[in-house]
Formats: structure tokens, sequence, C-alpha cells
């Protein structure tokens, strides 16, 4: 079977070779995501992705306007949106993230598989203010040294789990973001089943995020107790009409 991330992860290390060493400025102002899903527990929060395509779909909105649809997740409410900014596998875009970011007033997740403290550094100048670390593509001590480095700018640290096991290195780290991704990112295969397993190890004080898989309200329901928001893109980028689809994923919790 092929393995994606083994794949994805080659490439990157030749994209980061290539990439300039830059000095990072001052973190977009923005209030925050965190901040965000404090506000608002008794609702499902929303991170609304630009994504083009993928390595196992292949082509899902390759002519995208992505402002436009970057303002029509803005206009939903959506409480972040993600970007997707490898350019091999996904044909995103650095300059995706920067004109989103420079465009909407909300904060911007640097969506890609990250490495090097170079690519950090690359999306605190370009407006990010949120990026994504994968348990799965670092060993710890790389994962905690980024993530030291991403919250000693002042980003938010998205931490992505896969399974039991590194769920407990998120925690380890301090990770205050986890988001459980219910694609196998070896195969690529989609269940939604992957976050809900995950739920009787989540730690109080920490914010779940479910990531893939949510296609409509009836994903969202599901995992709306257990988790504080969904990570969407595939079902955004296809549909006709993303503001009323990204505002029908935002179902109401039940708080205690």
């Amino acid at each position: 079977m092929e393995n994606f991330l083994e794949k994805i992860l080659a490439e990157k290390v030749l994209e980061v070779a290539q990439m300039p060493l830059e000095i990072p400025g001052q973190v977009r102002k923005v209030k925050g995501f965190i901040e965000r899903l404090r506000e608002n527990p008794q609702q499902l929060q929303v991170i609304a992705e630009v994504k083009r395509a993928s390595p196992s779909l292949g082509a899902i909105n390759l002519d995208v306007d992505v402002l436009a649809q970057a303002k029509s997740y803005e206009t939903a409410g959506v409480s972040a949106i993600s970007v997707l900014t490898d350019p091999v596998f996904f044909k995103g875009a650095i300059d995706d993230l920067r004109l989103v970011a420079k465009n909407v007033d909300v904060p911007v997740l640097n969506k890609d598989f990250i490495i090097d403290k170079k690519q950090i550094t690359r999306a605190v100048n370009s407006g990010a203010t949120i990026v994504l670390l994968i348990v799965a593509c670092l060993a710890e001590k790389d994962l905690q040294d980024l993530y030291d480095y991403a919250t000693s700018l002042g980003l938010e640290v998205l931490v992505e789990v896969h399974n039991a096991e590194e769920l407990a290195i998120a925690h380890r780290i301090n990770a205050e973001l986890i988001g459980v991704n219910n694609r196998n990112l070896k195969t690529f295969e989609v269940d939604i089943q992957n976050s809900l397993d995950l739920v009787p190890l989540q730690e109080k004080e920490r914010f779940y995020i479910s990531e893939s898989g949510i296609k409509s309200p009836v994903e969202a329901e599901k995992v709306a107790q257990d988790f504080r928001a969904v990570l969407v893109g595939e079902a955004l980028m296809k549909d006709g009409n993303p503001t009323i689809a990204a505002r029908n994923l935002q179902v109401k919790r039940h708080v205690d």
C-alpha cells in the first residue's frame, strides 16, 4: 500500500532546503482562536479550509477564487480559516495564505507539513496566526522544539494526532489545541470513528478539534458534544454555497 506521508515528507525536505531563512516579524493582530472557543462553548466552531487538491482525491477545486472562498467562510462566522500551502501534493501556495490573511479578520491557519523553524517563520511573516504541527511527522523532541518556537513568536499551535500514542505525546508537550485527524496519513482512508474512539483520553483545559470526514451537519452532530470545533475542507470546497454550508456545520453543543 502506498505510504502518502513518506512521499510528502521526502518532498518537504527538498522544499525546505530551498526555502530562504527569514527573520520573524510580529504575529498579525486578531482575536485568537482559543479565545473564540472560550467565548462560544455552546456552539461547535468551524475551521474552514481553502484546499485545491489532495493526494487521495486529486483535484477538488483547482480554479477556486481563493479570496472569494475565504470571504465566504468569514461571512459564515467561522472561527478560523485554514489555508493549505503545500505546492506539490495539495496544489497550494504561500501566496494563498498571504492573500487570505491580508483580507480577513479571523485567525488563519497555515496548513502544511511543518518540519523546520523556517516554515514557522515564513508562516508568521505571511500572516498566519496558527500553525499545524503533526505528531506523525516529527520525533517528540523536534515536535517540542517547534512547538516552543511557534508559541514564543505568539502563534497558536494546532497539534494533530491520529491515535492514542500520538495523543499522549500531544499531552506531554503541553498542547492546548489538539486536532484528531480522521484521515489515516499513510493510506488516506477516512473514518470519523477515529475521533470518537479517543474521547475517553481527552483532558480538561484542552481544546479538541475533529478533522476530516465532516461532510454535513450529520457528522458535525456526532462529534459536537466531545469536540469544540471541526476542520472542514473538501465538503466546503465542493459546495456551491460555502457560506451556508459552513454556517450549517455550527451546530449546538450541550454545555453543563
